[in-house]
């Protein structure tokens, strides 16, 4: 079920996920932004800091905010949900940043720890891998 709560906090991740090699480029600025008016969370008073960037985000917030949306035991939809809304930000500005791989690596070993949910990190080392083909391809 999407609830309120999950959308904020998968527009938290995003935030993060701009940030996370230390600052926004202009084309995840307006994806961001984009996506925040969509959802309805703009003018949130949680997000709006981040969202203008009046505060930074820490890397380690960024990855509290991963594991608090994806819980003990993600599924398989919260996974996929996951990869897809961070390549889009990721593709926005047209290049994978180191720290924006490492994010998805950290994705990665969040699933891995689970040892219930080994299909849904073989499913989401699939979906890391068909990303970075694609942004591969995309660099050709």
């Amino acid at each position: 079920m999407v609830t309120r709560s999950n959308v904020k906090n998968l527009i938290k991740i995003l935030i993060g996920a701009a940030w996370i090699d230390g600052r926004i480029q202009p084309e995840e600025r307006q994806y961001l932004r984009e996506i925040a008016q969509a959802k309805g969370l703009a003018s949130d008073p949680e997000i709006k800091p981040w969202l203008y960037e009046l505060v930074p985000v820490k890397p380690n917030e960024c990855y509290d905010w991963v594991k608090e949306y994806l819980g003990d035991r993600p599924s398989l939809e919260d996974c996929d949900n996951l990869i897809e809304a961070i390549s889009g930000l990721i593709y926005s500005d047209g290049e994978v940043a180191i720290e924006e791989a490492r994010l998805l690596t950290k994705l990665e070993e969040l699933t891995k720890s689970n040892e219930s949910t080994q299909p849904v990190h073989t499913v989401l080392l699939k979906q890391i891998q068909k990303l970075y083909r694609r942004w591969v391809e995309v660099q050709n």
